[in-house]
């Protein structure tokens, strides 16, 4: 029997709760800074509501199966699926726009590579029934703020921007049909994953003549968004969306982090309008988080049109920017007081002093099997206690307990009905403080 997780699948250890519970609760704290709500959803989906977009890759990502009653489900390989299916369902009662998040895990079958497994968790933060540009710069800076959360600057990490619209002008200029715009998008999204030379001829295969192949390669030298405004009509509401967005963004104090970029297209099908994506300021990790403006997704899964923009940010890929730059959760795994007794008899007081502490509110843990001081010391430095009560027998004759400063070292006998009052004090100012 094989005591690893099945292959792409992770174990969370004490220590990588402790960044996992730092991260989740940094993403939790900054989206209900910015009035979003949390929902969640089953892991096991309907498999014909996550196939519905065919012909995208992650359509051959997903891990389906029957149940036991004949029924086609799949665990879920995104959660923006299962975000419309819960809207519709109330449409009428929820109460528009809608600004919802969640912390899902997720999982796709696909091959392996730094950055990426078979599961992750995900933060998904939606706004659902505005379209106006102002929800995409709200989504965009709820992202910037948790990056800022995190450690992270705009010399470390930025936001590209690209959109949709916009590309989309582009290939009309170029004469791309309309009914080959999408399949070219996914190939473009492919730019730096692939070669150029591989992208040039993905779209020969996908029926796109060798010289209009080349012409769509050019997109890619667009450096500036009026270089890109040159090369569509002058009333283009993609450029005038763009140009407002970079505006708002100073507004805002976000626009440090924002960099327009023409390559970033997004691989999803269902994006519609301005799209982004986050990247270390080196680009030597994949995208830390990306998203954009979905406004068809409802109406392509048989409901009336609905605006919507959103991002996903995985967990996976953050952690590795944020281990490379040395930021790590501050604190750590530590409790406030560790109990011990340096006789087994004694356990009875023990007990009593740890539930007085814990019900005053204190991360109290009974160091259970450390009897003597060598080994209730060390337990104590191994779970980063900050102080330590220890119950020894001479003390407790007198009704007494000693308290420990495990940093200085320093130490104090306190009785027993003023262990609470000395901890609290302790903890504020030091072993001794008045």
């Amino acid at each position: 029997m094989s005591f690893q997780a099945p292959r792409g699948m992770r174990d969370f250890y004490p220590e990588d709760m402790i960044w996992r519970t730092w991260l989740f609760d940094t993403w939790t704290a900054t989206a209900r800074r910015h009035g979003f709500e949390q929902y969640d959803a089953p892991v096991v989906e309907h498999l014909d509501l996550l196939t519905r977009k065919a012909g995208e890759e992650i359509v051959d990502q997903i891990y389906a199966f029957e149940d036991k009653s004949g029924r086609q489900l799949a665990l879920r390989p995104e959660v923006t699926p299962s975000l419309v299916r819960l809207v519709a369902a109330r449409r009428t009662q929820i109460v528009l726009p809608a600004k919802w998040f969640t912390i899902a895990q997720c999982f796709r079958y696909e091959r392996m590579s730094k950055g990426r497994k078979r599961e992750h968790f995900q933060w998904n933060l939606d706004i659902i029934g505005a379209a106006d540009i102002t929800t995409d710069l709200e989504v965009m800076a709820t992202a910037v703020d948790a990056l800022r959360a995190l450690g992270l600057s705009a010399e470390d990490v930025s936001l590209r921007i690209g959109s949709r619209k916009l590309v989309a002008a582009m290939l009309t200029a170029l004469g791309v049909p309309d009914d080959q715009q999408l399949g070219v998008l996914m190939v473009l999204d492919k730019r730096g994953k692939v070669s150029d030379e591989v992208l040039a001829e993905m779209l020969r295969d996908a029926g796109i003549a060798a010289d209009l192949a080349a012409r769509i390669m050019g997109i890619f030298e667009v450096s500036s968004l009026d270089d890109a405004a040159r090369q569509v009509p002058a009333d283009s509401p993609a450029v005038a969306e763009l140009r407002q967005l970079f505006t708002l963004a100073e507004k805002a104090g976000v626009a440090s982090f924002l960099a327009f970029d023409i390559a970033v297209v997004r691989g999803l099908a269902y994006y519609t309008g301005i799209v982004f994506e986050a990247f270390d300021a080196r680009r030597q990790f994949r995208a830390i988080l990306g998203g954009g403006r979905y406004d068809r997704l409802f109406e392509s899964l048989g409901e009336p049109p609905l605006p919507a923009v959103g991002f996903g940010f995985g967990d996976v890929v953050i952690r590795e920017v944020l281990e490379a730059k040395g930021l790590s959760p501050q604190g750590g795994p530590g409790v406030d007081v560790c109990v011990g007794v340096f006789e087994a008899a004694n356990w009875p007081e023990a007990m009593e002093v740890a539930s007085d502490l814990r019900r005053e509110g204190f991360c109290v843990d009974l160091a259970l099997g450390a009897e003597g001081p060598k080994s209730l010391f060390k337990y104590a430095d191994r779970r980063a206690a900050r102080r330590v009560v220890f119950l020894a027998p001479e003390e407790l004759k007198s009704g007494s307990a000693v308290l420990r400063d495990m940093s200085t070292r320093s130490q104090e006998t306190v009785a027993l009905g003023d262990v609470v009052t000395a901890v609290r004090r302790s903890l504020a100012g030091g072993i001794g403080s008045a």
